[in-house]
Protein backbone atom coordinates (compact mmCIF):
# COMPACT_ATOMS: atom_id res chain seq x y z
CA UNK A 1 0.00 0.00 0.00
CA UNK A 2 1.14 3.77 -0.38
CA UNK A 3 2.62 5.85 2.59
CA UNK A 4 -1.00 8.29 2.15
CA UNK A 5 -3.57 5.07 2.54
CA UNK A 6 -0.81 3.61 5.30
CA UNK A 7 -1.83 6.57 7.47
CA UNK A 8 -4.99 6.40 6.31
CA UNK A 9 -5.71 2.88 7.69
CA UNK A 10 -3.64 3.80 11.12
CA UNK A 11 -5.79 6.92 11.71
CA UNK A 12 -8.64 5.16 11.20
CA UNK A 13 -7.85 2.35 13.70
CA UNK A 14 -6.69 4.87 16.18
CA UNK A 15 -10.17 7.14 16.06
CA UNK A 16 -11.75 3.57 16.76
CA UNK A 17 -9.21 2.84 19.52
CA UNK A 18 -10.03 6.24 20.85
CA UNK A 19 -13.87 5.54 21.18
CA UNK A 20 -13.15 2.23 23.19
CA UNK A 21 -13.34 -0.68 20.35
CA UNK A 22 -10.21 -2.60 20.81
CA UNK A 23 -7.68 -3.30 17.95
CA UNK A 24 -4.56 -5.14 18.35
CA UNK A 25 -1.22 -4.92 16.22
CA UNK A 26 -1.89 -8.27 14.72
CA UNK A 27 -5.83 -7.30 13.95
CA UNK A 28 -3.95 -4.20 12.13
CA UNK A 29 -1.04 -6.17 10.07
CA UNK A 30 -4.52 -8.67 8.75
CA UNK A 31 -6.72 -4.95 7.75
CA UNK A 32 -3.85 -4.25 6.19
CA UNK A 33 -3.32 -7.38 4.22
CA UNK A 34 -6.92 -7.35 3.61
CA UNK A 35 -6.58 -3.95 1.73
CA UNK A 36 -3.92 -5.14 -0.37
CA UNK A 37 -6.14 -7.38 -1.86
CA UNK A 38 -9.34 -6.00 -2.38
CA UNK A 39 -10.45 -3.22 -4.96
CA UNK A 40 -10.59 -0.07 -2.99
CA UNK A 41 -12.95 1.26 -5.36
CA UNK A 42 -15.84 -1.27 -4.26
CA UNK A 43 -16.62 0.30 -0.70
CA UNK A 44 -18.56 -2.10 0.46
CA UNK A 45 -15.85 -4.23 -0.07
CA UNK A 46 -13.70 -2.50 2.00
CA UNK A 47 -16.09 -1.77 4.73
CA UNK A 48 -16.70 -5.07 5.02
CA UNK A 49 -13.29 -6.64 5.00
CA UNK A 50 -12.15 -3.91 7.08
CA UNK A 51 -15.10 -4.55 9.82
CA UNK A 52 -14.08 -8.27 9.21
CA UNK A 53 -10.82 -7.81 10.59
CA UNK A 54 -10.74 -5.32 12.95
CA UNK A 55 -14.06 -5.91 14.50
CA UNK A 56 -14.49 -8.55 17.24
CA UNK A 57 -17.95 -7.03 18.73
CA UNK A 58 -21.15 -6.78 16.25
CA UNK A 59 -22.45 -3.91 18.79
CA UNK A 60 -19.45 -1.74 18.35
CA UNK A 61 -20.63 -1.97 14.16
CA UNK A 62 -22.40 1.36 14.14
CA UNK A 63 -19.79 3.35 15.67
CA UNK A 64 -17.39 1.53 12.84
CA UNK A 65 -19.36 2.42 10.31
CA UNK A 66 -19.64 6.34 10.97
CA UNK A 67 -16.25 6.10 11.34
CA UNK A 68 -15.35 4.74 8.08
CA UNK A 69 -17.81 7.09 6.83
CA UNK A 70 -15.62 9.80 7.92
CA UNK A 71 -12.20 8.29 7.06
CA UNK A 72 -12.87 7.00 3.55
CA UNK A 73 -15.31 8.99 2.11
CA UNK A 74 -17.36 8.91 -1.13
CA UNK A 75 -16.38 11.35 -3.86
CA UNK A 76 -18.98 14.13 -4.14
CA UNK A 77 -18.19 16.49 -6.71
CA UNK A 78 -18.78 13.70 -9.47
CA UNK A 79 -21.98 12.18 -8.38
CA UNK A 80 -23.40 15.69 -8.17
CA UNK A 81 -22.12 16.51 -11.89
CA UNK A 82 -23.57 13.36 -13.05
CA UNK A 83 -27.16 14.24 -13.00
CA UNK A 84 -28.67 17.33 -14.29
CA UNK A 85 -30.14 18.72 -11.34
CA UNK A 86 -34.05 20.02 -12.38
CA UNK A 87 -34.83 23.34 -12.38
CA UNK A 88 -37.36 26.07 -12.81
CA UNK A 89 -37.79 28.94 -15.66
CA UNK A 90 -35.63 31.43 -12.99
CA UNK A 91 -33.13 28.96 -12.37
CA UNK A 92 -33.96 27.50 -8.82
CA UNK A 93 -34.24 24.07 -7.85
CA UNK A 94 -37.75 22.72 -8.90
CA UNK A 95 -37.95 20.82 -5.61
CA UNK A 96 -42.06 18.86 -7.20
CA UNK A 97 -39.82 17.87 -9.75
CA UNK A 98 -36.76 16.75 -7.28
CA UNK A 99 -39.26 15.07 -5.27
CA UNK A 100 -40.54 12.82 -8.52
CA UNK A 101 -37.08 11.87 -9.36
CA UNK A 102 -36.32 10.84 -5.93
CA UNK A 103 -39.40 8.34 -6.03
CA UNK A 104 -38.71 7.35 -9.20
CA UNK A 105 -35.34 6.39 -7.91
CA UNK A 106 -36.64 4.93 -4.79
CA UNK A 107 -39.00 2.49 -6.44
CA UNK A 108 -36.26 0.93 -8.93
CA UNK A 109 -34.59 -1.34 -7.41
CA UNK A 110 -31.11 -1.13 -9.72
CA UNK A 111 -30.92 2.24 -8.31
CA UNK A 112 -29.01 1.05 -5.28
CA UNK A 113 -26.52 -0.83 -7.59
CA UNK A 114 -25.58 1.33 -10.67
CA UNK A 115 -25.00 4.37 -8.75
CA UNK A 116 -28.13 6.48 -9.41
CA UNK A 117 -28.89 6.63 -5.60
CA UNK A 118 -25.61 7.85 -4.43
CA UNK A 119 -25.99 10.38 -6.95
CA UNK A 120 -29.82 11.15 -6.07
CA UNK A 121 -28.47 11.52 -2.23
CA UNK A 122 -25.67 14.02 -3.35
CA UNK A 123 -28.07 15.87 -5.50
CA UNK A 124 -30.22 16.08 -2.44
CA UNK A 125 -27.98 17.57 0.31
CA UNK A 126 -25.90 19.91 -2.08
CA UNK A 127 -28.96 21.70 -3.60
CA UNK A 128 -31.77 21.69 -0.73
CA UNK A 129 -29.71 20.87 1.93
CA UNK A 130 -27.09 23.67 1.94
CA UNK A 131 -27.00 27.15 3.52
CA UNK A 132 -25.05 30.16 5.12
CA UNK A 133 -24.15 29.55 8.42
CA UNK A 134 -22.87 32.20 10.72
CA UNK A 135 -19.75 30.10 10.10
CA UNK A 136 -20.02 29.83 6.24
CA UNK A 137 -21.46 27.76 4.37
CA UNK A 138 -23.17 24.43 6.46
CA UNK A 139 -25.56 21.67 5.40
CA UNK A 140 -28.57 20.32 7.12
CA UNK A 141 -30.33 16.75 6.91
CA UNK A 142 -33.44 18.58 8.12
CA UNK A 143 -33.55 21.03 5.37
CA UNK A 144 -32.79 19.17 3.20
CA UNK A 145 -35.31 16.05 4.37
CA UNK A 146 -37.93 18.89 5.20
CA UNK A 147 -37.53 19.70 1.55
CA UNK A 148 -38.04 16.15 -0.17
CA UNK A 149 -40.60 14.94 2.53
CA UNK A 150 -40.00 11.52 1.52
CA UNK A 151 -43.27 10.17 4.10
CA UNK A 152 -45.32 11.87 1.77
CA UNK A 153 -43.95 9.71 -1.33
CA UNK A 154 -44.93 6.31 0.14
CA UNK A 155 -48.04 5.90 -1.63
CA UNK A 156 -45.98 6.93 -4.87
CA UNK A 157 -43.01 4.89 -4.49
CA UNK A 158 -45.44 1.99 -3.62
CA UNK A 159 -47.46 2.13 -6.74
CA UNK A 160 -44.21 2.13 -8.57
CA UNK A 161 -42.70 -0.72 -7.02
CA UNK A 162 -46.37 -2.52 -8.65
CA UNK A 163 -45.51 -1.47 -12.04
CA UNK A 164 -48.78 0.75 -11.66
CA UNK A 165 -50.96 -2.36 -11.90
CA UNK A 166 -54.27 -2.58 -9.86
CA UNK A 167 -54.04 -5.49 -6.95
CA UNK A 168 -56.49 -8.55 -7.67
CA UNK A 169 -58.79 -7.13 -5.38
CA UNK A 170 -59.58 -4.04 -7.58
CA UNK A 171 -57.56 -1.64 -5.20
CA UNK A 172 -55.08 1.03 -5.89
CA UNK A 173 -51.87 -0.08 -7.35
CA UNK A 174 -49.76 0.24 -4.10
CA UNK A 175 -52.07 -0.36 -1.40
CA UNK A 176 -50.96 -3.36 -0.37
CA UNK A 177 -49.20 -3.75 3.03
CA UNK A 178 -45.60 -5.76 0.92
CA UNK A 179 -45.16 -2.67 -0.98
CA UNK A 180 -45.79 -0.45 1.45
CA UNK A 181 -43.24 -1.69 3.90
CA UNK A 182 -40.57 -1.52 0.86
CA UNK A 183 -41.33 2.02 0.06
CA UNK A 184 -41.26 2.97 3.74
CA UNK A 185 -37.68 0.55 4.05
CA UNK A 186 -36.73 3.02 1.30
CA UNK A 187 -37.63 6.12 2.46
CA UNK A 188 -35.64 5.27 5.70
CA UNK A 189 -32.78 4.11 3.73
CA UNK A 190 -32.73 7.52 2.04
CA UNK A 191 -32.78 9.53 5.67
CA UNK A 192 -29.67 7.70 6.96
CA UNK A 193 -27.82 8.32 3.52
CA UNK A 194 -28.75 12.21 3.34
CA UNK A 195 -27.61 11.83 7.09
CA UNK A 196 -24.13 10.30 6.33
CA UNK A 197 -23.16 12.86 3.22
CA UNK A 198 -24.08 15.40 5.07
CA UNK A 199 -21.81 14.46 7.90
CA UNK A 200 -19.16 13.91 4.91
CA UNK A 201 -19.71 17.11 3.32
CA UNK A 202 -19.19 18.89 7.32
CA UNK A 203 -15.94 17.22 7.39
CA UNK A 204 -14.77 18.36 4.64
CA UNK A 205 -15.57 21.99 5.58
CA UNK A 206 -14.92 21.55 9.55
CA UNK A 207 -12.76 18.78 9.68
CA UNK A 208 -13.36 15.16 10.57
CA UNK A 209 -12.14 15.25 14.46
CA UNK A 210 -15.26 18.01 14.67
CA UNK A 211 -17.58 16.10 12.96
CA UNK A 212 -16.68 13.15 14.62
CA UNK A 213 -17.63 14.46 18.13
CA UNK A 214 -20.92 14.76 17.63
CA UNK A 215 -21.75 12.28 14.50
CA UNK A 216 -20.12 9.04 15.91
CA UNK A 217 -22.27 7.11 18.12
CA UNK A 218 -20.91 6.26 21.69
CA UNK A 219 -20.38 2.57 22.16
CA UNK A 220 -23.69 0.83 23.88
CA UNK A 221 -21.86 0.34 26.63
CA UNK A 222 -20.38 3.63 26.95
CA UNK A 223 -24.08 5.32 26.69
CA UNK A 224 -25.01 6.91 30.09
CA UNK A 225 -27.77 5.29 31.36
CA UNK A 226 -29.37 8.76 32.41
CA UNK A 227 -29.21 10.06 29.17
CA UNK A 228 -30.12 6.89 27.10
CA UNK A 229 -32.92 7.44 24.86
CA UNK A 230 -35.29 3.67 24.17
CA UNK A 231 -33.00 2.98 20.68
CA UNK A 232 -30.07 3.83 23.19
CA UNK A 233 -31.51 1.06 25.64
CA UNK A 234 -32.16 -1.21 22.80
CA UNK A 235 -28.65 -0.99 21.55
CA UNK A 236 -27.47 -1.40 25.28
CA UNK A 237 -29.93 -4.52 25.94
CA UNK A 238 -28.29 -6.21 23.37
CA UNK A 239 -24.88 -6.08 25.52
CA UNK A 240 -26.07 -8.10 28.42
CA UNK A 241 -25.48 -11.24 27.16
CA UNK A 242 -21.69 -11.31 26.08
CA UNK A 243 -21.44 -8.93 29.12
CA UNK A 244 -22.92 -11.77 31.51
CA UNK A 245 -20.66 -14.64 29.99
CA UNK A 246 -17.49 -12.71 30.07
CA UNK A 247 -18.70 -12.08 34.01
CA UNK A 248 -19.70 -15.65 34.32
CA UNK A 249 -16.16 -16.89 33.31
CA UNK A 250 -14.43 -13.81 35.34
CA UNK A 251 -16.68 -15.16 38.44
CA UNK A 252 -15.75 -18.63 38.10
CA UNK A 253 -12.16 -18.63 37.58
CA UNK A 254 -12.27 -16.74 41.10
CA UNK A 255 -14.14 -18.88 42.44
CA UNK A 256 -11.74 -22.15 42.18
CA UNK A 257 -8.52 -19.79 42.59
CA UNK A 258 -9.51 -18.28 45.76
CA UNK A 259 -11.10 -21.20 47.49
CA UNK A 260 -8.72 -24.26 48.67
CA UNK A 261 -10.05 -27.72 49.63
CA UNK A 262 -9.09 -29.01 53.53
CA UNK A 263 -5.57 -30.63 53.86
CA UNK A 264 -5.37 -33.98 52.72
CA UNK A 265 -3.10 -35.68 55.60
CA UNK A 266 -3.04 -38.77 53.42
CA UNK A 267 -1.94 -37.29 50.48
CA UNK A 268 0.72 -35.09 52.16
CA UNK A 269 1.92 -37.75 54.59
CA UNK A 270 2.58 -40.05 51.05
CA UNK A 271 3.27 -37.04 49.35
CA UNK A 272 6.12 -36.75 52.25
CA UNK A 273 8.21 -39.87 51.69
CA UNK A 274 9.79 -38.93 48.89
CA UNK A 275 11.32 -36.13 51.14
CA UNK A 276 12.45 -38.15 54.03
CA UNK A 277 9.14 -37.66 55.85
CA UNK A 278 9.03 -33.62 55.59
CA UNK A 279 5.90 -32.82 54.90
CA UNK A 280 7.21 -29.95 52.49
CA UNK A 281 4.07 -30.00 49.97
CA UNK A 282 0.49 -29.93 51.15
CA UNK A 283 -2.25 -31.99 49.69
CA UNK A 284 -5.34 -30.57 49.52
CA UNK A 285 -8.74 -32.35 48.75
CA UNK A 286 -10.67 -30.79 45.28
CA UNK A 287 -11.98 -27.68 46.60
CA UNK A 288 -16.12 -27.80 46.23
CA UNK A 289 -16.62 -24.28 46.24
CA UNK A 290 -20.34 -22.87 47.55
CA UNK A 291 -22.01 -20.23 46.10
CA UNK A 292 -23.06 -17.16 47.83
CA UNK A 293 -26.38 -15.48 48.14
CA UNK A 294 -27.64 -12.46 46.36
CA UNK A 295 -30.07 -9.75 47.96
CA UNK A 296 -30.74 -6.71 45.11
CA UNK A 297 -32.73 -3.64 46.30
CA UNK A 298 -33.14 -1.47 43.62
CA UNK A 299 -34.93 1.87 42.71
CA UNK A 300 -37.50 2.05 40.06
CA UNK A 301 -39.12 5.51 40.21
CA UNK A 302 -38.42 7.17 36.50
CA UNK A 303 -35.13 8.95 37.19
CA UNK A 304 -33.51 5.59 37.72
CA UNK A 305 -35.57 3.30 35.62
CA UNK A 306 -32.91 2.48 33.12
CA UNK A 307 -30.28 1.99 35.03
CA UNK A 308 -32.34 -0.45 37.28
CA UNK A 309 -34.10 -2.70 34.64
CA UNK A 310 -30.50 -3.10 33.20
CA UNK A 311 -28.80 -3.98 35.76
CA UNK A 312 -31.48 -6.23 36.85
CA UNK A 313 -31.36 -7.93 33.68
CA UNK A 314 -27.58 -8.41 33.90
CA UNK A 315 -28.13 -9.69 37.40
CA UNK A 316 -30.72 -12.25 36.24
CA UNK A 317 -27.97 -12.90 33.68
CA UNK A 318 -25.70 -14.24 36.12
CA UNK A 319 -27.68 -15.63 38.51
CA UNK A 320 -26.57 -19.24 38.10
CA UNK A 321 -23.42 -17.57 39.70
CA UNK A 322 -25.54 -17.53 43.35
CA UNK A 323 -27.25 -20.36 45.28
CA UNK A 324 -30.02 -17.83 45.25
CA UNK A 325 -31.10 -14.62 43.82
CA UNK A 326 -33.57 -12.35 45.92
CA UNK A 327 -35.01 -9.09 44.56
CA UNK A 328 -36.79 -6.22 46.38
CA UNK A 329 -38.26 -3.20 44.94
CA UNK A 330 -39.19 0.58 45.60
CA UNK A 331 -40.09 4.13 45.40
CA UNK A 332 -41.22 4.81 48.37
CA UNK A 333 -42.01 1.40 49.97
CA UNK A 334 -40.38 -1.91 49.67
CA UNK A 335 -41.68 -5.11 48.41
CA UNK A 336 -40.15 -8.11 47.51
CA UNK A 337 -40.58 -8.69 43.53
CA UNK A 338 -38.58 -11.62 43.09
CA UNK A 339 -41.56 -14.16 42.24
CA UNK A 340 -42.13 -11.64 38.85
CA UNK A 341 -38.44 -13.10 37.44
CA UNK A 342 -37.91 -16.34 38.29
CA UNK A 343 -39.06 -17.61 34.98
CA UNK A 344 -37.49 -16.82 31.68
CA UNK A 345 -34.88 -13.51 31.19
CA UNK A 346 -35.85 -12.98 27.41
CA UNK A 347 -36.05 -9.75 26.65
CA UNK A 348 -39.02 -9.27 25.66
CA UNK A 349 -40.23 -11.37 28.77
CA UNK A 350 -38.31 -9.31 30.91
CA UNK A 351 -40.14 -6.16 29.80
CA UNK A 352 -43.57 -7.71 30.51
CA UNK A 353 -42.08 -8.64 33.94
CA UNK A 354 -41.12 -5.07 34.48
CA UNK A 355 -44.71 -3.77 33.89
CA UNK A 356 -45.73 -6.55 35.89
CA UNK A 357 -44.06 -5.68 38.68
CA UNK A 358 -44.46 -1.96 38.67
CA UNK A 359 -47.94 -2.09 38.36
CA UNK A 360 -48.62 -4.97 40.71
CA UNK A 361 -45.74 -4.96 43.38
CA UNK A 362 -46.51 -2.92 46.44
CA UNK A 363 -43.87 -0.15 45.24
CA UNK A 364 -45.16 3.24 45.69
CA UNK A 365 -47.69 3.41 48.81
CA UNK A 366 -47.43 7.49 49.70
CA UNK A 367 -46.69 10.18 46.86
CA UNK A 368 -44.80 7.88 44.59
CA UNK A 369 -41.19 9.68 44.92
CA UNK A 370 -38.25 8.27 45.69
CA UNK A 371 -37.94 8.06 49.86
CA UNK A 372 -35.09 5.66 50.65
CA UNK A 373 -35.30 5.73 54.15
CA UNK A 374 -38.54 4.69 54.32
CA UNK A 375 -37.84 2.08 52.16
CA UNK A 376 -34.08 1.17 54.25
CA UNK A 377 -36.60 1.29 57.73
CA UNK A 378 -39.02 -0.95 55.63
CA UNK A 379 -36.54 -3.00 54.70
CA UNK A 380 -35.28 -3.64 58.11
CA UNK A 381 -38.62 -4.58 60.02
CA UNK A 382 -40.39 -6.81 57.40
CA UNK A 383 -37.21 -8.39 55.47
CA UNK A 384 -34.52 -8.21 57.80
CA UNK A 385 -33.92 -11.97 58.47
CA UNK A 386 -33.33 -12.10 54.84
CA UNK A 387 -30.07 -10.93 54.87
CA UNK A 388 -27.22 -13.78 56.37
CA UNK A 389 -23.74 -13.72 56.32
CA UNK A 390 -23.85 -15.94 53.30
CA UNK A 391 -25.29 -13.10 51.37
CA UNK A 392 -23.90 -10.33 49.13
CA UNK A 393 -26.23 -7.01 49.28
CA UNK A 394 -26.11 -4.77 46.06
CA UNK A 395 -28.47 -1.44 46.50
CA UNK A 396 -28.89 0.18 43.37
CA UNK A 397 -30.23 4.02 42.96
CA UNK A 398 -28.88 7.68 42.92
CA UNK A 399 -29.97 8.61 46.81
CA UNK A 400 -31.50 11.23 45.71
CA UNK A 401 -34.25 11.39 48.79
CA UNK A 402 -36.35 14.24 48.85
CA UNK A 403 -34.79 15.96 51.49
CA UNK A 404 -36.56 13.38 53.77
CA UNK A 405 -35.19 11.49 56.76
CA UNK A 406 -32.04 9.04 55.63
CA UNK A 407 -32.28 6.18 58.56
CA UNK A 408 -28.93 5.79 58.15
CA UNK A 409 -28.56 3.80 60.84
CA UNK A 410 -31.27 1.25 59.19
CA UNK A 411 -28.72 0.90 56.45
CA UNK A 412 -25.91 0.31 58.68
CA UNK A 413 -27.69 -2.62 60.81
CA UNK A 414 -28.52 -4.29 57.71
CA UNK A 415 -24.64 -3.81 56.81
CA UNK A 416 -23.85 -5.48 59.77
CA UNK A 417 -26.28 -8.50 58.92
CA UNK A 418 -24.26 -9.67 55.82
CA UNK A 419 -21.08 -10.59 54.39
CA UNK A 420 -20.40 -8.12 51.89
CA UNK A 421 -22.81 -4.32 50.88
CA UNK A 422 -21.83 -2.23 48.29
CA UNK A 423 -24.05 0.62 46.53
CA UNK A 424 -24.07 0.81 42.79
CA UNK A 425 -25.32 4.75 42.21
CA UNK A 426 -26.04 5.58 38.11
CA UNK A 427 -25.25 9.64 39.09
CA UNK A 428 -21.63 11.31 38.30
CA UNK A 429 -19.77 11.17 41.37
CA UNK A 430 -19.30 15.33 41.10
CA UNK A 431 -22.94 15.30 41.24
CA UNK A 432 -23.46 13.42 44.71
CA UNK A 433 -24.55 15.70 46.97
CA UNK A 434 -25.97 17.90 45.26
CA UNK A 435 -29.80 19.48 45.44
CA UNK A 436 -31.77 16.17 47.47
CA UNK A 437 -28.54 13.51 47.26
CA UNK A 438 -27.64 12.00 50.55
CA UNK A 439 -25.20 9.42 48.39
CA UNK A 440 -22.23 10.57 51.23
CA UNK A 441 -24.34 10.01 54.18
CA UNK A 442 -24.99 6.61 52.50
CA UNK A 443 -21.43 6.13 51.12
CA UNK A 444 -20.00 6.61 54.55
CA UNK A 445 -21.96 3.73 55.96
CA UNK A 446 -21.63 1.36 52.88
CA UNK A 447 -19.22 1.07 49.95
CA UNK A 448 -20.33 3.42 47.01
CA UNK A 449 -19.73 2.99 43.08
CA UNK A 450 -20.28 5.18 40.15
CA UNK A 451 -21.88 3.14 38.00
CA UNK A 452 -23.38 5.36 34.77
CA UNK A 453 -22.85 3.02 31.97
CA UNK A 454 -23.04 -0.60 31.08
CA UNK A 455 -18.86 -0.71 31.03
CA UNK A 456 -18.24 0.57 34.53
CA UNK A 457 -20.95 -1.81 35.80
CA UNK A 458 -19.42 -4.45 34.12
CA UNK A 459 -16.38 -3.79 35.82
CA UNK A 460 -17.90 -3.02 39.38
CA UNK A 461 -20.03 -5.99 39.28
CA UNK A 462 -16.50 -7.97 38.12
CA UNK A 463 -14.63 -6.78 41.05
CA UNK A 464 -16.69 -6.62 43.92
CA UNK A 465 -19.70 -9.77 43.46
CA UNK A 466 -18.08 -12.43 45.83
CA UNK A 467 -17.09 -15.61 45.07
Amino acid sequence: MTQPLVDTLTGFVDDLRSRGIVVGPSSLIDAGQAMSVLDLLDRESLREGLAATLLTDHTHRDTFDLCFELWFPLGSAARRAAVEVPRDENGDVDVQALREMTADVLADQEAMSDGRFDQLVAMIVGEVGQYESARGESYSVYQAMTAISPQTLIARIAAAMAGGQDTESGERPGTDPMNRRAARAATERLRDAVTTETQRRMAEIRGRDAVGEYAVPKLPEMIDFFSANPQDMAKMRRTIEPIARLLAAKLEFRRRRNHHGPVDVRATLRASMSTGGVPIDLRRRKPRPGKPELVVICDVSGSVAGFSQFTLQLVYALRQQFSHVRVFAFVDTVDEVTDFFDRGSGDEQFGERMHRMLTEASISTRDGHSDYGHMLKGFEDRYGDSLTHKSALLILGDARNNYRPTHADSLAAMRDRVRNAYWLNPERKSAWDSGDSDASRYADVVEMFECRNADQLSKVIADLLPV
